[in-house]
Parts: structure tokens; C-alpha cells; sequence
């Protein structure tokens, strides 16, 4: 199968894709799902790592077309060292064998044929060594069937997008490159351990025009009719087979199209990228429906919103997690859940957070922000102190010293409250009126209960009006825990189809009239040892990977939005000023904080930087270096020119970050051209030094919208 001779066969995209025209935004005439056969995968999940028994914990996903029990594709593996480094010449490569064995977990109809859902159990060693992990399905050896497995005493690469689609009425063909491209480009030379999914893998948002009996509902005009309107079986299985078909093109070929004939996309490289990248995900809106949960809960409450909810949230299951809802073991017992208390109010399941290990000292934690989710409620109370029970018990376990926090929406961004005012005030009853009757302004208010459209936008925000008491409770509890242990909390986010990072730190005092030397002394500290900042937490905002960035006007409104807001007496919020420049280095940026183009992320351990000489030629890192957040040179066609350095303005507090043995490098890759078929990026970056002092309690005093520290609503 595999030799010491082709072994290291190098990974190149460009051979994986020869023609490029696949890379660009084309689109299959009909639906390429074939008629028998595998229709979808293999799909690689990260379910957890074990450090303690030193065992890696995955799953690989293949679906087959008119099938059976027997049939499933054989998947055999060999593993081996990911490098040739300290290999003798001549001397004998050891590689191991086996075979991944299959469990048939799940099957149904799909256009009067059977489709079977095939995992295959992933239990490696750890070793003292990088680990290449390639397989073959049924004789059949691709370039992207491989993984890579860290040593046992390295953290994980990672990468982090989100927004993992097109809007059905975005024009496809002003895009001409792929992030997948670029991504997997990368993935050659860094060897990305895990991606994690923050929300909105798949946009769902074509349900209202090709999946029947919802077409149907949106275009019933009364309003009584619609929110008493049955979801009998034929209305269900309906719905099951809309969301079956849809990730069955789009996870197993990439294929999309939305509601006209320019709003259409193959995107082949997403599917290798699932099958040589291992994956964790949370759920947002659209993987369900655009809003989900944000709507008022009459709505939320109807059979039809019910209905709806509960097949995406099947589908979810079966394709992001590898589990059937019938499944006891994997669905409520597998060690990677953290479970929530109730079930949700109108999908009937427990919240489904995911935590692991992604390193010895590096941990990451998945909140399900959909699954509970109302109006005025993110997750419940309950749900919250079971993930927090479990960080606890996780880091006493085994000390890690850095978390990184998946939240699919932005927790670190611009208030809105203006337009949320707007939207719900009488002054827009004239002009939603006419919007509902199609006279003037047909988009402007939304398909399923008639309000503005942008209101569950607003609405599913952590900043919005319902959410700011649940949101500080959050923040002040994570920032204890951070500080009591030792561990620096980095968050990742989507959602906002752009690049930005948002950040909590300890506050600059000042005094109207004087300032004292022991108050100088304690703000210079803060700037000079942020690794001594038990308060700084950097939100990572990275979206769309592939969805159409909002207009350049949309950066300028929350640039405007972002001023330095007091979260606590002692603690400081605001934006980072990243993107000084350019994604062409050829003038400077007055938005330094927010950049609209498609983007993903990468959260490189400082250690595997400097143990990587193609990382290093890129970072040019050294410990005890001192970098502010802004660009580093990855491409070296970019030059930045001297007369736009010398104009790089501050809108924000901009300290240097120290390089240190236990840090983190992050990175926003952001497209430099969308029309480019190179699908190049430019890339910035900040180091975030890890936590080195511990504090048992910190004060919250002033902290706004709770009437005590300790109390929030239950939900």
C-alpha cells in the first residue's frame, strides 16, 4: 500500500487540482449526487484526546447510495512519521497497519433509494512524534486522505472559520478564487491538526424556495393560517429530504445554487478539506434557518418552526457529530459532550456543547448557543454551570494553560442600540406595512413574521438589549476562571462576515486633573506585561470563509461604533487595531479595526513556530519579541511602502504583545483580491502570551446591566 518510497509524497493543491477552473465559482447543470455508490465523505471528526492514557479519540464519516449492512467500503490505514527528520539514509521506515471498522448508525429513503450513514471508529496512540495518519477506501489512496496527529508533548494547530455559504440571493461569479484552496494550500507546509467550525457550515436559507410545504407556508398571506398551519408527516418528511439533499451536495461535492442563475458555486476543495482535516463544529442560524431563535416565541412555537428545528437539527447531528438521536452511547454518553440541564424550548434535545483537549496545555470548549436559545435567552443558566463545572474539573485533572472558547457570534463587538430602537419603534409601521404588501421595499421586512429583516441580525447578538445582562454575567464568570487557574481564554467567533478581533483588558486609570506615579506605574505594567493581565481576553472574529463581506461602508459604521467602553471598573473593552494597511500593502487603512472580505483563521502554539523552519521563515519569531497586532509579512510579493507605514493612524490602544514559550500566534487570513483564481490571502497577526500569574478572586464592581455579580436569568 504505502512504501518508505512514497511515503512523504509531498502534498501539493495544485496536483490535487490541476484544473483551476474547479477552484473558481462554477456550478454543476443538476444535482451531482450519484446513484450509487459513496454520495458523501469520508468526513474527519475530532472527538477528543486522552493525555492521560495517551490515546486520540476520531471518527470518519462515508455515506453510500443504494447499499447495505454488508457493504460498506473498507477503510484501511497506515500511520507513520508526518517528517523524514532523523531518518538515517538507508535506513528501514516503520509504519504501522489496521483497518478502522465500521458501525451502519443510520439509514433512510432518498428518491425511492437507501442511503446508509458508515462511521468508522478512530483510536491511535500517541507517540513522541508527529504522526501522518493516511487511509484508503476500498484500494483507493487520494493525495487528501491523510491527517496528521501532534506528539504527545505539542498543542494543535488550529484552524477556526465560519459562514460556510452564500446568502441565496448573492451574485456567485464575483467570486473567483476559494478560501478551501488557500486553506488546504497551507495546510501543506503547516500541517493543521483540527478546524473548527463556529457556526453556519452549511446555509440552509434556500428552504423557503426549494423545499415544498415551507414555500408553500412563507406564501400564505394570513397570518392566522400561517402560525396555525399543521406539520403533518408529509410536511416532515418534506423537510427531511430538503436537508438530507442539501448536505449531501454540499459536504459531499461542494455544490450550491441559490435563487438565480448567477447565484451558483461549486466549491471542490471544501470536501477534501473535510477528508484531511479533522473537524469540530457548533451549530448557528442557518445551519437551521436564517434567525433561529431570535424570532418572538408565537413564532418559534409554531408546528412549522418546530418542525423545522427538529430535522436541521437531525441532520446537524448525523453529518457535523457522526450520531443518530437514537443513539444512547455516542449521543449522550461520549466523553466529548457537556451536556445542558433541560431540553431546548422548541427543539425537544439537551444542548450539546463540546469540550477536549487540542494539546497537553490546550483545551477548547464549544458552546451550543442554538439549541436553548429564545429571545431573551442565549443558554440557560443550569447549562452554563455545567461547562463551567466541567472546565473545572478538566484543569484540575490536568493543568492546561490556554482555552480557546467557540461562541458562533461575536461577544467583543459594536453596540447597535440605535438601530435596534429603529426597528422596533412605531416610527417604521408605515413602511413594513407596505414592505408586507409588496408596494414598496419587498426586502425589507423578513419572509417568515413580517418584521425588519435585519432584527434577528440585531436580535441574535450578544450585545443586543435582551442579551447584555447574560452576556456580562458570561464575560465576568470567564474571566474568573481564568484568572483562579492560570488559563488565557482566547474566543473565537463568525457570523459578522468579516475580519476583526475584540479585546478585554485591564483598565488605563486615569485623573482629571492629576494622575498619581503609583497609578502611572500600574498603567505602564499593564502595557509592558500583558502576560500579567488576568483580564485580557482577545475575541478572534473570522467570517465569511466563503460567504459575499458586506459593503466597505458597513467597516467605517462600526469603526465609528467602537470606542473604548468600560466593562467593569477594572476592565476595559474595545476593538484591536489589526488592519492598519491594505490587503495590497498600498495605502493605509482609517478601519484598522474592521476589514470586509472573506477571511479564515489560524491559532499557531509559539512553540510549533519555532520548531517548523518553513513557520518560521513566515513569523520570523524569536522569544522575548515584542510585536504589535497588525501584519506579517506571509506572502513576499507584498511589500508595504514606507510613506503608508509612516501614515498608519491609531484609532485604538495599540500595545506590542510579547513572543512567549507558552503563547499563541493568531491569525486572520484575509482574501487579497476575490477576483484573483490564485485565491491568495494576506495575513495579520497578533501574538496573545499565555496567563502567568493566577488571582483567587477578582472584583466586578460596576459591572453594567446586573443588579448583583452573581445573578442572571435562568431562562
Amino acid at each position: 500500500m504505502f512504501t518508505a518510497a512514497n511515503w512523504f509524497e509531498p502534498w501539493n493543491t495544485q496536483k490535487l487540482y490541476q484544473d483551476k477552473v474547479k477552484v473558481a465559482t462554477t456550478c454543476a447543470p443538476n444535482s451531482p449526487i450519484k446513484e450509487a455508490g459513496v454520495v458523501c465523505g469520508p468526513i474527519v471528526r475530532l472527538r477528543f484526546v486522552d493525555y492521560e492514557s495517551g490515546l486520540y479519540h476520531a471518527s470518519i464519516l462515508i455515506i453510500t447510495r443504494n447499499g447495505s449492512r454488508e457493504g460498506a467500503p473498507r477503510v484501511e490505514y497506515v500511520t507513520g512519521p508526518a517528517f523524514a527528520t532523523g531518518l538515517r539514509e538507508g535506513q528501514e521506515l516503520s509504519l504501522d497497519h489496521g483497518e478502522f471498522e465500521p458501525t451502519m448508525f443510520h439509514t433512510e429513503k432518498f428518491d425511492r433509494s437507501d442511503v446508509q450513514f458508515f462511521r468508522y471508529t478512530v483510536t491511535l496512540p500517541l507517540t513522541d512524534y508527529e504522526q501522518m495518519v493516511r487511509y484508503v477506501i476500498n484500494g483507493d489512496a487520494e493525495l487528501h486522505y491523510r491527517f496528521f496527529i501532534p506528539s504527545a508533548d505539542v498543542n494543535f494547530n488550529v484552524i477556526a472559520y465560519s459562514c460556510n455559504g452564500f446568502t441565496v440571493s448573492t451574485d456567485t461569479t464575483s467570486f473567483r478564487g476559494s478560501m478551501w484552496y488557500d486553506i488546504l494550500t497551507k495546510h501543506s507546509g503547516v500541517h493543521y491538526n483540527v478546524m473548527l467550525g463556529g457556526g453556519d457550515q452549511i446555509y440552509s436559507d434556500g428552504i423557503s424556495l426549494f423545499c415544498e410545504k415551507v414555500k408553500e407556508w412563507v406564501e400564505t398571506k394570513d397570518p392566522t393560517k400561517k402560525y396555525r398551519m399543521k406539520a403533518d408527516e408529509a410536511f416532515k418528511e418534506n423537510l427531511n429530504h430538503f436537508y438530507l439533499k442539501e448536505y449531501l451536495e454540499w459536504y459531499g461535492y461542494g455544490h450550491w445554487k441559490g435563487s438565480t442563475d448567477n447565484s451558483k458555486t461549486t466549491q471542490a476543495c471544501f470536501p477534501l478539506a473535510l477528508a484531511t482535516i479533522p473537524s469540530i463544529n457548533i451549530w448557528d442560524d442557518h445551519d437551521t434557518i436564517d434567525g433561529w431563535g431570535s424570532y418572538s416565541d408565537s413564532l418559534m412555537n409554531t408546528e412549522v418552526f418546530n418542525a423545522i428545528g427538529n430535522s436541521s437539527y437531525k441532520y446537524y447531528m448525523l453529518f457535523q457529530h457522526h450520531v443518530a438521536l437514537n443513539e444512547k452511547e455516542a449521543y449522550l454518553d461520549d466523553r466529548m459532550w457537556v451536556l445542558g440541564k433541560n431540553p431546548g424550548p422548541f427543539i425537544p434535545e439537551l444542548a450539546h456543547s463540546v469540550f477536549t483537549r487540542v494539546g497537553p496545555t490546550m483545551a477548547m470548549l464549544g458552546l451550543d448557543c442554538r439549541t436553548e436559545r429564545k429571545v431573551k435567552t442565549i443558554m440557560t443558566r443550569e447549562s452554563y454551570e455545567l461547562a463551567f463545572e466541567r472546565l473545572v474539573k478538566e484543569v484540575k485533572r490536568q493543568k492546561f494553560d490556554h482555552l480557546l472558547l467557540m461562541l458562533g457570534v461575536p461577544i467583543a463587538y459594536p453596540r447597535m442600540v440605535l438601530l435596534e430602537w429603529l426597528f422596533t419603534s412605531r416610527i417604521l409601521y408605515p413602511l413594513k406595512f407596505l414592505s408586507r404588501k409588496g408596494i414598496i421595499a419587498p426586502g425589507f421586512v423578513n419572509e417568515f413574521n413580517g418584521e425588519v429583516e435585519l432584527l434577528d441580525d440585531l436580535d441574535d447578538h450578544w450585545c443586543a438589549r435582551h442579551h447584555k445582562r447574560e452576556r456580562n454575567w458570561l464575560l465576568a464568570r470567564l474571566q474568573d476562571f481564568g484568572a483562579k487557574y492560570g488559563v488565557r481564554i482566547t474566543i473565537l467567533s463568525g457570523d459578522v462576515h468579516l475580519a476583526s478581533m475584540g479585546r478585554f483588558r485591564s483598565k488605563q486609570h486615569k485623573h482629571h486633573l492629576f494622575q498619581s506615579s503609583e497609578t502611572e506605574k500600574a498603567n505602564a505594567e499593564v502595557d509592558k506585561e500583558p502576560e500579567n493581565d488576568e483580564r485580557l481576553m482577545i475575541n478572534v472574529i473570522s467570517s465569511a470563509v466563503t460567504n459575499a463581506p458586506p459593503p466597505a461602508a458597513v467597516a467605517k459604521v462600526l469603526q465609528k461604533r467602537t470606542p473604548i467602553h468600560h466593562f467593569d471598573r477594572e476592565t476595559d473593552e474595545d476593538a484591536v487595531p489589526l488592519f492598519n494597511y491594505e490587503t495590497t500593502g498600498d495605502h493605509h487603512r482609517s478601519q484598522t479595526c474592521f476589514l470586509p472580505h472573506r477571511n479564515w483563521s489560524d491559532i499557531i502554539p509559539v512553540k510549533n513556530v519555532l520548531a517548523n523552519d518553513s513557520l518560521n521563515d513566515i513569523f520570523h519569531l524569536k522569544l522575548g519579541d515584542r510585536l504589535e497586532p497588525g501584519m506579517v509579512q506571509k506572502d513576499t510579493g507584498l511589500q508595504i511602502k514606507e510613506e503608508v507605514k509612516s501614515r498608519a493612524g491609531r484609532t485604538h490602544p495599540n500595545p506590542s504583545y510579547p513572543v512567549t514559550k507558552k503563547g499563541v500566534m493568531a491569525t486572520i487570513h484575509v482574501e487579497t483580491d476575490s477576483t484573483n483564481m490564485d485565491s491568495k490571502t494576506t495575513a495579520y497577526s497578533m501574538p496573545i502570551p499565555e496567563l502567568c500569574i493566577t488571582k483567587e478572586k477578582l472584583s466586578h464592581a460596576g459591572l453594567k446591566h446586573l443588579a448583583e455579580n452573581t445573578s442572571m436569568p435562568s431562562g
